[in-house]
């Protein structure tokens, strides 16, 4: 059996480091996840010269398959993802969820959408991509639009769609260096407020002072962040641990927030928002 599963990236709103609860909103940068079976047993990552973590994968195709059907059938893997690797953009969330779904298509079909998450964010944990486990950015990458997480309790707290007249512009620095991020608990009680926002739909609020607090940690200069406010982001934060910063406009200001990244050294990605949820079919 061959299945293809796919699904997006997502920026943050609130970092879940500090207080175990986040948020994040779906952007529109892809990946995909080939899955096929034959008998036999093994499990084969196909993607040659790749940054893909393959312990990643081996753990949760492990976690999301019986150990039954793993004695049984080879299970063969290729990801195809437009998600830069490391930078904050949720890429490892992307790949533990949209195998975990592939997977739970052929081995375990009646496995409910949290069932899936769940699996994808204990393989995050066991591999050692995530602190948390990061279900807020599972969710957001599964589901779309803007989701709003209690990570420690494996819990969706909120869900809506976002504006469809939004974009993300992302910035990629040319160096991947990020701060501490163990000391973004010094600012728990920071972070506490902008997850309160965010619970109240604040959105743009929760990520401007997520942006303030995890730029102040991390490294990041905060006078980015006001100046892409003065250039017309709604919201913008370092995202993830970083080391990228997004700035989420509406379509008309795009122009005026790459022209703020323009001065800096590294590379602009513009993502419309996505509010589509994961999709399968059978090849």
């Amino acid at each position: 059996m061959k299945v293809k599963a796919s699904m997006h990236g997502a920026v943050s709103i609130v970092n879940a480091i500090a207080t175990g609860k986040g948020a994040t909103l779906g952007i529109s940068l892809g990946i995909e996840a080939t899955v096929e079976t034959q008998p036999g047993k093994g499990i084969i990552f196909e993607n040659k010269e790749s940054n893909l973590s393959s312990r990643l994968i081996r753990n949760v195709v492990e976690t999301s398959v019986p150990k039954s059907e793993l004695e049984k059938n080879k299970v063969t893997i290729f990801v195809k993802s437009e998600i830069p690797s490391g930078y904050g953009l949720k890429s490892s969330s992307a790949i533990s969820s949209v195998i975990s779904l592939a997977c739970a298509k052929i081995f375990r079909p009646k496995a409910s959408d949290l069932d899936i998450l769940r699996d994808g964010v204990h393989a995050s944990i066991k591999s050692k991509v995530s602190i948390t486990g990061a279900f807020d950015d599972a969710c957001a990458c599964y589901f779309g639009g803007f989701v709003v997480t209690d990570n420690s309790g494996i819990k969706i707290i909120k869900s809506e769609k976002a504006p469809e007249d939004l974009t993300a512009v992302i910035f990629i620095p040319a160096s991947r260096r990020r701060g501490n991020v163990k000391k973004l608990k010094t600012l728990n009680g920071v972070f506490t407020q902008a997850w309160d926002l965010a619970n109240k739909s604040d959105y743009w609020n929760a990520m401007i002072l997520n942006g303030l607090a995890t730029s102040a940690i991390l490294g990041s200069e905060p006078k980015i962040l006001t100046d892409l406010l003065d250039s017309g982001a709604l919201g913008a934060s370092v995202s993830g641990n970083g080391p990228s910063i997004a700035a989420v406009v509406k379509n008309d200001k795009i122009a005026g927030i790459k022209k703020v990244f323009s001065s800096l050294e590294g590379s602009i990605i513009v993502s419309p928002i996505n509010n589509k949820k994961a999709e399968i079919h059978e090849v």
